[in-house]
């Protein structure tokens, strides 16, 4: 009985010390890492209410609209049916466009989707009231309710939104669709937005067919808007002209030279604009391989293998200022990825660890208004992980150690591979609570997941009990 005991109780221990409170706070989880700043005397629980931080403009809204959600049979290419989400009857939802500057509100109906919804506006940097993660930021919004989102597009570029209410069910069958921020000044020239997504297998670009045509005369500028909204990374490649790599993740890449032979990695939740000059034959953007752009008037070159040779954003252009000192950090954190047996919630597996530690334990990333933030993330988990992290855009200083020495390289969604360590940098310039996570969906669900905290905020919002919160 005493050996048995002695070989229960640790297990026992880990168990119970696994499980989760339920409702809880995401403020209340883990451990406050300061990155190296002096702790606050006390943690203020009656700070500024991430409800509270809103859009200040009072302009009135250049687009408005309402999104209603339903869950409702999509038909397929293939003659199936998905049992799945639908706004405004269509999935993808309808595509958004916007000019830079202006005011967006959408107010978001849920006719029927049972577990409730939100959207979330992946890659714009929203006042973090309006950033749409269930249990952070807002309650869920439940069959017959709403919310009203309402911001100002303050950054030209191609953004997505998709809920993040059970995120990773409900953006695969069909909760997701497509922002465009035009520049301040109008679009330059044609563009075509290409949202890939993968159903049964098969990668469609609109939901409805892998070839998107394009009617173009010779000599037209188009920019091909790409979006991947899955779980894995994908790769783009253009046949029959060369092109350019002109955006990132919604930033402007620096004097993108031409590129010929070369592949270019479109990680998960991320966003690639490429612009191609058509040619007399056509051209063929290839994304994935199985879907593709075709631009001309035309049937256009045949498709084509991935090139064995991939873009590497981080030689990629040229330098250009980034508006703050990496050099100068105020808070310097760790993000290291890996994986270990034990409990969650009283479930054992093999899960996700951050820094050595498993959900709930992981760090909580605490910064103050105006900190210059650098950030290593690193992964040692034996699978690639698409790390985004909300509210804000971050710039890559070096992958491996080795320096960027072209364009500032601005993302908000990074593929991690298995073996690889990033140091990015950014200046907290949000206020808010933020979710700081992998965007292959599954994973969060599995302690993927941690936050970015600001001194003096709080969240009036629970994840789960009766409000029924589940962001992932």
């Amino acid at each position: 009985m005493l050996a048995t005991f002695a070989l229960l109780a640790p297990v026992g221990w880990l168990w119970w010390g696994s499980l989760l409170p339920t409702p809880y706070a995401v403020t209340d989880m883990g451990y406050v890492d300061t990155g190296g700043a002096p702790a606050p005397e006390t943690h203020d629980h009656h700070g500024v209410g991430v409800d509270t931080l809103r859009e200040t403009s009072t302009a009135a809204p250049a687009v408005s609209l309402t999104l209603t959600a339903r869950r409702q049979a999509i038909p397929l290419p293939s003659g199936r049916t998905l049992d799945g989400y639908t706004l405004n009857g269509t999935s993808p939802g309808p595509l958004i466009r916007i000019r830079q500057g202006d005011v967006l509100q959408v107010r978001l109906v849920n006719a029927d989707v049972p577990d409730g919804i939100t959207l979330h506006w992946h890659g714009v940097d929203v006042p973090n009231g309006d950033d749409g993660t269930a249990g952070v930021t807002q309650d869920a919004v439940g069959p017959g309710g709403e919310f009203v989102y309402r911001f100002v597009a303050r950054d030209a570029g191609t953004y997505w939104y998709h809920s993040h209410q059970v995120a990773n069910t409900q953006v695969q069958r069909g909760l997701y669709g497509v922002l465009v921020v035009e520049p301040r000044d109008g679009p330059t020239g044609p563009d075509v937005v290409a949202a890939a997504h993968v159903h049964e297998g098969a990668r469609l670009l609109d939901g409805r067919r892998a070839v998107l045509p394009v009617p173009a005369a010779p000599g037209t500028r188009i920019r091909v808007r790409m979006v991947n909204t899955d779980n894995g990374p994908t790769s783009a490649w253009v046949t029959g002209a060369p092109y350019r790599l002109v955006a990132i993740d919604g930033t402007e890449v620096h004097d993108p030279p031409p590129v010929t032979g070369e592949s270019v990695l479109l990680t998960a939740g991320g966003r690639l604009d490429l612009e191609v000059t058509v040619p007399p034959g056509g051209a063929r953007v290839e994304i994935g391989g199985n879907a593709a752009v075709v631009l001309g008037d035309g049937p256009g070159p045949a498709a084509a293998p991935r090139p064995d040779r991939a873009l590497d954003p981080l030689v990629y252009g040229t330098p250009a200022p980034l508006g703050f000192d990496p050099a100068a950090a105020d808070r310097r954190f760790d993000y290291d990825i890996g994986r270990r047996p034990g409990f969650v919630d009283g479930v054992p597996g093999l899960w996700w660890t951050v820094n050595g530690h498993m959900w709930p334990d992981v760090p909580m990333y605490m910064v103050a208004r105006g900190d210059v933030v650098r950030m290593r993330i690193a992964n040692g988990s034996g699978e690639v992980h698409p790390m985004h992290l909300h509210g804000h855009h971050a710039v890559v200083l070096s992958r491996n150690g080795v320096p960027a020495t072209g364009s500032p390289w601005w993302i908000d969604s990074l593929d991690v591979a298995d073996g690889d360590s990033y140091e990015i940098a950014f200046v907290a310039d949000n206020p808010g609570v933020w979710m700081d996570h992998c965007h292959n969906l599954t994973h969060p669900s599995e302690g993927l997941m941690a936050h970015l905290m600001y001194e003096g905020v709080t969240t009036p919002y629970r994840v789960g009990g009766p409000s029924g919160n589940d962001p992932e």
